[in-house]
């Protein structure tokens, strides 16, 4: 089957909770050979997940990230998949009042970031003609969400960064994807308000928040070689939300 993983090599950012865990544990059960990356890989233990191999990164860090880049490819010996999902929401504020640190700190996780591990893993998939890169946006990156500027910002940054990417590979069997999803139920909900949670929710008309499985899922299949000829997308899972 062609949206099986059998035996491809799949880095996934941020994979130690949340929607990055849901990827990595859906991809495992695929077949790929999944390596989580996380500044924090504590909740890692208690998730009954087992990666094939975590690392401790902070992944708006370069040297970082080549770092742990360079120790995956030197033990599986090639990298077939790059999932880039860690992010933060960073505070909920109007612009005029948005901390600087803040904003530096949002724009170097959340799109800094996709360029730092796309870089690094768009040249080794091109040497070798084949790879997938995707990326979790948001839809907050296609229309801009009120209050949070920061991450509607970084989220339409790395849409755009991901279109220019995948129109440079399009000649290598590389293609690079994104995922907008709606607010999606995982324990980031614990830094928003109940107000901004609410105001998201009312947002989707089907009524609900999204599920992480369901984000999973899509990625899973946009890393496969099933899709094959989609490159510089941006793949919906909005629950009716998404207007373009």
């Amino acid at each position: 089957m062609k949206t099986r993983l059998d035996g491809q090599v799949a880095i996934v950012t941020g994979a130690a909770r949340g929607i990055g865990l849901g990827i990595a544990r859906l991809m495992a059960e695929r077949g790929a050979k999944v390596v989580v990356w996380d500044r924090d890989l504590a909740p890692l233990e208690g998730s009954g997940f087992a990666p094939d191999m975590a690392q401790a990164v902070d992944v708006a860090s370069y040297p970082a990230i080549e770092q742990a880049f360079n120790a995956v490819v030197a033990r599986f010996g090639r990298l077939d998949i790059l999932v880039n999902n860690a992010g933060i929401n960073g505070p909920i504020a109007p612009a005029w009042e948005y901390p600087l640190e803040d904003w530096d700190r949002v724009v170097a996780i959340d799109m800094t970031a996709v360029f730092y591990a796309s870089r690094l893993a768009a040249k080794h998939m091109r040497e070798r003609r084949y790879g997938r890169i995707v990326t979790i946006a948001s839809i907050a990156g296609k229309e801009g969400v009120p209050f949070i500027g920061a991450y509607s910002a970084a989220k339409a940054g790395v849409i755009g960064f991901s279109k220019a990417l995948a129109k440079e590979l399009t000649d290598c069997n590389v293609t690079v994807n994104c995922i907008a999803p709606a607010m999606t139920e995982t324990d980031l909900l614990k830094g928003m308000t109940q107000d901004h949670i609410d105001r998201m929710k009312a947002k989707i008309p089907m009524g609900r928040l999204v599920q992480v499985d369901e984000v999973a899922e899509m990625a899973a299949w946009i890393a496969s070689p099933a899709c094959s000829f989609t490159t510089g997308f941006v793949f919906d899972v909005t629950g009716g939300r998404a207007t373009y």
